[in-house]
């Protein structure tokens, strides 16, 4: 840690540039596998079968195409934070700001609060103890070491806390698997539980007879096949490669080849999800089926406080219900550092956000050392924040908790990530573009999302009179049409006005991210005037290795 310069800026944000692979690999999979997927995956496992996996297996492509495509980008331009890419790229501030705004927003609505609630109930359950004494405790000891020591102390963390939820978890599947009888005794069990108590004549309580299928029909189904092709990949690639948890991550590997080498583990780890949590969580409903399945509303409020279902519950039942007692301590131990792992990469990517994009806009000539101090307090009021918005999240939560981060994110993402992808590789997308086309899209998710909140699902066998509009499309088809439609905006206002200037192009897309920086191409144009020299042809003739030791000094110039 001492190494990594956690005094200065980019050590403290970037842990130096000096991370090696695998560190990098297990933080990518730590920062994304958290207390939410834990519940929320054993959870849909448990309501619905193994859909669920898909969002997992879209993961590991997407983490592929970061590595590749995304992160040659980001290095070439030299930025610390996304919106600080796309102020690079599109000029003015307007976007930075507002996007700054939007990522600290989806941070508290579909990571902060997901994550807290996920691991309060995990320890609810366990422990009975109060739920917000439990998350106070857990929040302040995360914040601590948050403050006190960047990103080289998250990610080693991160490093740490991925073997023992690894362990923890792969312990609890064999348990669950012996019990039920493997995976034969699974697929022959799980349509037989259903809960001693429900309504006779409905499919209320019944498992889906698809179950066991990933694409599942397109219009009458939870998980349509095209939406998981193509509406699900569009906010999985906004959290892949545009993400500041993730990418910045990815920012801190030694140079491109090690960055490379940790989204490959990571993409390998996003296989394990199905067997560590979505069939637990179906086995738990076979062992458990009048609590983890309870469909009548009275019976699912006495048994976890939640009318509209208790499949949340899967994955602690089955902790408390089947590991031995040294076991379930290792099983508590694996809850609380996914939580605090997720927890502390948005706690240090929120105030990296919140120090370079918006402390600096309004302090321009702030000191590095105010840099660092503003970053340390913000992770302190992200936690009073955290905590005060834990009653909202109990109450706003539905049946499925995996399927609310879902939705959340097929609402609000889509735009963003178009944007990034056009910017990224189209030369021409210009700042007018950009914001007009973030601007609509994030006008038409905000209804939507609303819609969402004023009409909720009904629960089984209640008559549904939602609005056509939320009734019938689905939010992997709403993400579908929302990116369609940012893209199309953003295409459309791009060539209607002036071309971006030459600045906010060089090393800031795939086609110019080799070109020569603005200091460099002046001398290289002044000693083209003055005659050839050795150096200019030394300069043209050896282009420097992907896997040089230091990009950071010998490829790309530092540019905090």
């Amino acid at each position: 840690m001492w190494k990594t310069q956690r005094s200065t800026v980019k050590g403290y944000f970037l842990a130096g540039g000096q991370m090696v692979w695998w560190p990098v690999g297990a933080s990518l999979f730590a920062s994304n596998v958290g207390s939410g997927h834990f519940i929320g995956l054993a959870g849909s496992g448990a309501a619905s079968g193994i859909a669920a996996t898909a969002y997992e297996w879209n993961g590991m492509f997407c983490v592929l195409v970061l590595a590749w495509l995304f992160l040659p980008i980001y290095i070439a331009a030299g930025v610390t934070t996304m919106p600080e890419y796309l102020q690079r790229r599109f000029g003015g501030k307007r976007i930075q700001i507002f996007l700054a705004i939007l990522y600290l927003f989806i941070y508290i609505f579909t990571k902060i609060s997901v994550d807290m609630y996920a691991g309060a109930l995990f320890i609810q359950q366990a422990l009975h103890w109060d739920l917000y004494i439990a998350v106070a405790g857990l929040l302040a000891i995360t914040a601590v070491y948050t403050v006190s020591g960047g990103l080289a102390a998250v990610i080693y963390t991160d490093a740490l806390q991925t073997l023992i939820m690894l362990i923890g978890a792969v312990s609890l599947m064999v348990f669950s698997f012996i019990e039920v009888g493997g995976l034969e005794g699974l697929q022959a069990k799980y349509f037989g539980a259903i809960p001693s108590i429900r309504q006779e004549n409905s499919s209320c309580g019944l498992p889906r007879p698809d179950a066991f299928h990933i694409f599942r029909d397109p219009v009458s189904s939870d998980l349509p096949w095209p939406g998981v092709l193509v509406g699900m990949t569009i906010p999985s690639l906004w959290y892949w490669c545009t993400d500041q948890v993730i990418v910045q991550r990815s920012l801190a590997a030694k140079n491109l080849s090690h960055a490379k080498g940790g989204s490959l583990m990571t993409s390998y780890l996003k296989i394990l999800p199905l067997f560590m949590m979505v069939m637990p969580g179906m086995i738990s409903r076979v062992l458990f089926p009048d609590l983890v399945a309870c469909a009548d509303p009275d019976v699912c409020q006495k048994i976890c406080g939640n009318p509209s279902g208790c499949s949340d519950i899967a994955y602690p039942k089955l902790v408390l219900e089947l590991l031995p007692v040294g076991l379930r301590g290792l099983m508590m131990s694996v809850m609380i550092a996914a939580l605090m792992s997720s927890l502390t990469s948005i706690f240090n990517s929120s105030s990296t956000i919140f120090t370079m994009d918006l402390w600096k806009h309004l302090r321009p000539r702030c000191s590095e050392w105010e840099l660092m101090v503003v970053g340390r307090v913000f992770v302190l009021l992200l936690t009073v924040v955290s905590i005060l918005w834990i009653p909202l999240v109990q109450a706003g939560q539905g049946g499925q908790l995996f399927i609310y981060i879902q939705s959340i994110s097929s609402y609000l993402q889509p735009p963003v990530a178009v944007v990034f992808i056009l910017g990224c590789f189209w030369r021409r997308a210009n700042e007018k573009g950009a914001f007009w086309g973030l601007l609509l899209g994030l006008l038409l998710g905000a209804v939507r999302l609303v819609l969402d909140f004023i009409y909720p699902e009904p629960r089984c066998g209640q008559p549904d009179t939602r609005p056509g509009v939320v009734r019938h499309m689905h939010y992997l088809y709403f993400s579908m049409v929302l990116g369609a439609t940012t893209g199309l905006t953003v295409l459309l206002v791009s060539l209607a006005t002036e071309p971006p200037a030459p600045e906010q192009i060089r090393r800031l897309t795939w086609f110019t991210r080799g070109d020569a920086p603005a200091g460099q191409e002046a001398a290289a144009a002044a000693a083209a005037a003055a005659g050839p020299s050795p150096a200019k042809e030394q300069l043209e003739l050896s282009p420097a290795p992907e896997s040089s030791p230091e990009p950071s000094k010998a490829v790309f110039p530092d540019q905090l």
